[in-house]
């Protein structure tokens, strides 16, 4: 028995896997009332501007849906494992196109439990043939949309990164819509990415994070030591794929605004509320070293990024949170902690300005730093922390990191997974079908509305 951690808690992996759910019973169940409509709040939600830890409401828990999308086991993405499964994949796709794929669904409207919709036996047909819903149990089952077709749809929506509610809603359609020749093709060419990925030598540390499936995964000696959700960037402003190494770690960091988020997000902010900058504890400097201005004497509409600099001190309020991990690269995107913690709770998280916030980044940090000098013991690094004293650890011993983007794999218990294309780099414009955002939950009240600035 092997262990290792997901999103910050301790799992265990007995090298097998469940084998696929067959037999589903017949039953009815009418449900539920009618949709309700929803604010598209997280179009321009904040990377940071939203009140402090301090200030936020003590007793705010929204029903939000308890995610399971971390992968289950500790076989890693760059493994000759994986390269068995999706090859099986592939040919059980193959069979599947060569059978003739399956019928599209009209996407009219929605389909849900206790709907009778003449487009239920299609839902059914289309769900046999991927394998989400068992052999069929005869005639009455074509009356409604039952509780075992609910089941089903969940079970598709899982392994395709969709909000998991057992309706037939737009996101989900569009999804069972893809054809299953793209759907093969889509599995090729994941299957050359991580082809590609084993030609490198692999390291005996390294982290990846795959970008559309929105994870990160910490591997030492070819197991999975820890997974942890991840938020990237936005369609706008997109994570890249690299490969760099993890040089140090900077706790209570401060954070440099890059010129163009300087320019394209917080100076236009400031036009319209000046006060902005004390609240965040930012402050402006004449160029990279020159002396701090006085913030009250700036005509902000002529305000020119190139020439002045804007730096975020140190604290809860900052956008890269308590730590900064760094990695030299190009693209000057690097890892770091979050204030947002909310945004974690969503299915898709594409909102950053292209680095990557990790969800549980300390338990991540102590595995990056635990063979350094002095960091071998657990709990170094929460008491870093309970200092409040900034400290940048030079590493030792770099570890390799990868940011890569794979959209399609299988697990070796025979799941196919997919994910929604969220940067139109898989060459098909369908295989983006899904990728929209969770809606907030009712019950919430709307977060405030302002454009996103955090890395």
């Amino acid at each position: 028995m092997r262990y290792y951690f997901a999103g910050g808690q301790r799992r265990w992996h007995d090298g097998g896997g469940l084998g696929r759910l067959v037999g589903i019973c017949v039953a009815f169940l009418l449900a539920a009332g009618p949709a309700h409509a929803q604010h598209n709040w997280w179009e321009s939600v904040p990377g940071f501007g939203s009140p402090s830890y301090a200030e936020r409401p003590a007793e705010r828990t929204p029903k939000v849906e308890q995610l399971e999308d971390l992968r289950p086991n500790s076989i890693p993405w760059r493994s000759d494992e994986m390269l068995v499964a999706i090859d099986k994949a592939i040919q059980r796709y193959e069979r599947i196109v060569s059978a003739g794929g399956w019928q599209r669904i009209p996407e009219n409207k929605m389909m849900r439990p206790g709907d009778d919709d003449e487009r239920v036996p299609i839902l059914r047909k289309r769900l046999r043939v991927s394998g989400d819903l068992g052999p069929g149990q005869g005639y009455f089952e074509d009356f409604g949309f039952d509780q075992g077709l609910e089941e089903a749809v969940k079970r598709y929506q899982a392994r395709n990164g969709l909000r998991v509610n057992g309706r037939a809603d737009r996101p989900t359609l569009a999804s069972l819509n893809v054809s299953a020749q793209d759907r093969l093709e889509q599995l090729r060419l994941n299957r050359h990415r991580l082809a590609d990925l084993m030609r490198q030598q692999i390291e005996e540390r390294y982290i990846l994070v795959n970008v559309p499936a929105y994870q990160l995964e910490a591997v030492e000696r070819y197991e999975v030591q820890q997974r942890h959700r991840v938020i990237v960037g936005r369609t706008e402003r997109q994570t890249p794929e690299i490969r760099a190494t993890i040089k140090g770690l900077n706790f209570f960091p401060y954070w440099r605004v890059p010129d163009s988020v300087a320019q394209l997000d917080l100076i236009p902010r400031l036009m319209k509320e000046p006060e902005y900058l004390e609240k965040e504890k930012i402050r402006v400097f004449n160029g990279h070293n020159g002396p701090e201005l006085d913030t009250n004497a700036i005509n902000w509409s002529i305000a020119d990024a190139s020439k002045i600099k804007f730096k975020q001190d140190p604290g809860p309020q900052n956008a890269l949170g308590l730590v900064r991990i760094d990695m030299p690269n190009e693209h000057t995107v690097y890892m770091h902690d979050t204030p947002m913690k909310n945004l974690f709770t969503q299915r898709g998280r594409a909102f950053s300005a292209g680095c990557v916030r990790v969800q549980g980044v300390f338990e991540l940090v102590e595995w990056i730093a635990r063979h350094e000098v002095g960091w071998e013991r657990a709990g170094r690094v929460q008491e870093v922390l309970d200092s409040g004293q900034a400290l940048d650890l030079t590493l030792s011993r770099p570890v390799p990191v990868y940011f890569v983007y794979v959209t399609a794999w299988a697990e070796p218990d025979g799941t196919v997974q997919f994910r929604p294309d969220v940067y139109n780099r898989d060459g098909r414009l369908e295989l983006a079908a899904g990728r929209e955002r969770d809606p907030n939950d009712p019950t919430e009240p709307p977060l405030p509305v302002v454009k996103s600035l955090a890395p």
